[in-house]
């Protein structure tokens, strides 16, 4: 364990993102408490402060090697509760309603619903000595010193509608796209922090199904992505031994129906027919529920030129994605870890130095989703020649991937941002795909 920095460290919300940063500041604080405004810890339903958790989500690539490095008891605790591992490239991936050839890649995956990932990883968070879950309290402002350059502490509201002020010396701020940061800082003085949107208009309607034999059998999942010239798309998958989950998506105002009838029919307007023909006559679990997602949103805290020491903000309050990209948990992890880098040679005092540490985690997944829903003409936004060119030859590229598996596995280590977009001008890359001859 490393040296303590400080006392005491305050998470706001007990989602994934901040479980995983209270997994990291259990090292360096003697006291870690993380403060949600739901019932959390035993909980493995869809709760009222993450409504999003109903529908489809995975720990990919990248976001699976850091949550097994943070917890290596996790593998056993999945097999235990008999949830998939698979490779991301065994599953079925269709771009442009053609599957890309299924390969072996190393690259693995967690498939459950997301309130079981949290469960299992809150447990396993909240076993360490020095964590501390208050559940059912609300954060409702920050504390500050007599200059308000440093933030000192936090004020709740109880269950009871008592006020709660608890000093710390670090608060983190997970409390996801809905944050009120923004609005907390100009209470106090500051700018708020500059945002991009890129509108969709992006509407999920999920369902489970009672898995029957032969379901999914031979592959975790079967996922045609949406694409220009097929915006209907679907992430169909095992979560469980005899639990499968469709989300169906659509965007601008093409919104799956909820009704049994309506759901099925969109599911069969599907561009390949594999996920109809598995659902039409299973027996569902529950009923269909919609989550509407109208932009995704990044904050600038990095171009602020002044903020509050102490503070740090993570996960959706920073940047929330287009979840088909299946980006958010990922890059949430991945500013876990800057954290727990700046945390590992001190305080985290510099505070622009890891925002901009935090900055450089979202750029490569924020461009990946923009310049892809920029290649649909209804979402507004700028497309250079750089945009234009780079969809094209992702195009390309997932064409060639139809029949050449080492396309798969580029394409899907960048997808699971395990490497950069820019490894897939790798020459190698480009020969392959400029030799594919398109059917």
């Amino acid at each position: 364990m490393n040296q303590f920095v400080g006392d005491r460290a305050i998470v706001l919300g007990g989602s994934v993102i901040g479980t995983l940063a209270a997994r990291v500041l259990s090292e360096t604080y003697r006291e870690v408490i993380v403060v949600d405004r739901d019932k959390v810890l035993g909980v493995r339903e869809v709760r009222r402060g993450a409504p999003h958790a109903a529908h489809a989500h995975a720990f990919h690539s990248r976001g699976f090697r850091i949550v097994h490095e943070l917890f290596p008891a996790l593998p056993a605790e999945l097999e235990r509760a008999e949830i998939p591992v698979p490779d991301l490239g065994e599953m079925r991936w269709y771009f442009n309603a053609r599957l890309i050839r299924q390969t072996k890649t190393g690259l693995l995956s967690i498939g459950a619903q997301r309130p079981v990932i949290e469960d299992i990883l809150r447990s396993l968070t909240a076993s360490l000595p020095n964590v501390t879950y208050r559940e059912q309290v609300e954060f409702v402002g920050y504390l500050t010193d007599a200059t308000r350059e440093r933030i000192t502490g936090v004020r709740l509201l109880t269950a009871e509608d008592s006020v709660l002020e608890l000093e710390t010396d670090l608060v983190v701020d997970a409390t996801g796209r809905g944050s009120r940061t923004p609005a907390l800082l100009a209470a106090l003085g500051y700018e708020r922090p500059p945002e991009e949107r890129m509108r969709i208009g992006l509407t999920y309607t999920t369902r489970l199904f009672h898995r029957r034999e032969g379901m999914l059998d031979d592959t975790q999942s079967v996922n045609p992505v949406a694409s220009p010239a097929h915006p209907r798309g679907a992430f169909f998958g095992r979560v469980g031994p005899k639990t499968c989950i469709l989300s169906l998506t659509g965007i601008f105002g093409d919104r799956p129906p909820k009704d049994p009838e309506g759901f099925l029919a969109y599911a069969k307007s599907l561009p390949v027919s594999e996920v109809y023909e598995a659902v039409r006559d299973a027996e569902p679990m529950t009923d269909a529920v919609t989550f509407g997602f109208p932009a995704s949103v990044r904050r600038h805290y990095e171009r602020l030129v002044r903020f509050p020491d102490r503070l740090v903000v993570l996960g959706d309050a920073v940047c929330s994605f287009n979840p088909v990209y299946g980006q958010g948990m990922m890059v949430g992890a991945m500013q876990v870890i800057a954290l727990r880098d700046r945390l590992s040679v001190g305080t985290p005092s510099d505070s622009l130095g890891l925002r901009q540490d935090i900055a450089a985690v979202v750029d490569d997944p924020w461009t990946i989703s923009t310049n892809g829903d920029l290649d649909y003409p209804g979402v507004p936004g700028e497309r250079t020649p750089d945009v234009l060119e780079g969809n094209k030859f992702i195009a390309r590229l997932t064409d060639a991937a139809t029949s050449d598996p080492a396309l798969t596995e580029a394409f899907l280590k960048v997808a699971g941002l395990v490497e950069p977009p820019a490894s897939l001008m790798n020459p190698d890359v480009v020969a392959r795909v400029e030799k594919h001859v398109p059917a």
